[in-house]
C-alpha cells in the first residue's frame, strides 16, 4: 500500500521571528525576576509566579501565532504593548534603566516590523 506523500506547508521563519521569540521569553523571565526581587515576602512568591503567568496567558489567548481568540490588530497591539511594556517597567523599577530602554527600543522596532509584515 502506498500512501500519498504528505504535503507540508513551508514555514517561513525570519530573523524578526526569532528576535520576537527571544523578546517574549525575556519579557516572561523579566516579570518573574521582578516579582521575586521587588516585592517582600509573601508577595514576592505571588507576584513572581503570577506576573509571568498572566503574561503567558495574555500572549497565548490573543497574540501568539496560534492564538486561542482571534481578535483585530488593535487588540493584538495592545496586548503586546502591555506585556513588553510591563517587562521594560520591571527592569526600570529594579534600577536597571539601560536594560529597560534597550529592551523597549528593540521590542518596539520588532513590533513595528511585525505589524508592517502582517498588514502587507
Amino acid at each position: 500500500m502506498t500512501s500519498a506523500p504528505e504535503q507540508h506547508a513551508a514555514v517561513k521563519v525570519g530573523v524578526n521571528d526569532v528576535i520576537r521569540f527571544v523578546l517574549e521569553l525575556f519579557a516572561i523571565v523579566s516579570l518573574g525576576l521582578w516579582g521575586f526581587l521587588a516585592w517582600p515576602l509573601p508577595w514576592n512568591i505571588l507576584v513572581g509566579i503570577g506576573a509571568p503567568a498572566i503574561a503567558i496567558l495574555l500572549w497565548a489567548l490573543f497574540r501568539s501565532p496560534r492564538a486561542v481568540l482571534h481578535v483585530d490588530a488593535f487588540v493584538k497591539a495592545v496586548v503586546e504593548i502591555v506585556v513588553m511594556g510591563s517587562a521594560a517597567f520591571a527592569w526600570w523599577s529594579l534600577g536597571q534603566p539601560v536594560v529597560a530602554i534597550v529592551f523597549a527600543v528593540v521590542a518596539t522596532v520588532s513590533g513595528v516590523l511585525n505589524c508592517r509584515r502582517e498588514f502587507a
